[in-house]
C-alpha cells in the first residue's frame, strides 16, 4: 500500500492530501530514509512523522485497504 493512504487509513493523518505534503517536504521517513508518498508500506516498517516541534514514531503490524475508526489503532504500536 501506499505511505500515503497508509496514513489515512490508519488515522495517523486524517487527510490523504496532507499526508503527500508531508512527504513532499521530507517530514515522514520509513527505516530512517526519506520517504515519497509513492513508498510501498509493509507489516514491521519503522515511520517516523515530524509533527511540528513533535516526533512520532510507530512500527507497521498490519496493512489494510478499509478498517474502521474503532480498529484503525490496531495497525500499527508507538515506538521510542
Amino acid at each position: 500500500m501506499r505511505l500515503d493512504k497508509y496514513l489515512k487509513v490508519s488515522r495517523l493523518i486524517k487527510r490523504r492530501t496532507i499526508a503527500n505534503e508531508a512527504c513532499d517536504a521530507g517530514r515522514v521517513l520509513i527505516n530512517d530514509k526519506t520517504a515519497k508518498a509513492g513508498t510501498e508500506v509493509k507489516p514491521g516498517d519503522i515511520i517516523e512523522i515530524a509533527f511540528g516541534n513533535r516526533n512520532v514514531r510507530v512500527r507497521v503490524k498490519d496493512v489494510k485497504e478499509v478498517v474502521r475508526k474503532e480498529e484503525a489503532e490496531e495497525m500499527y504500536e508507538y515506538v521510542n
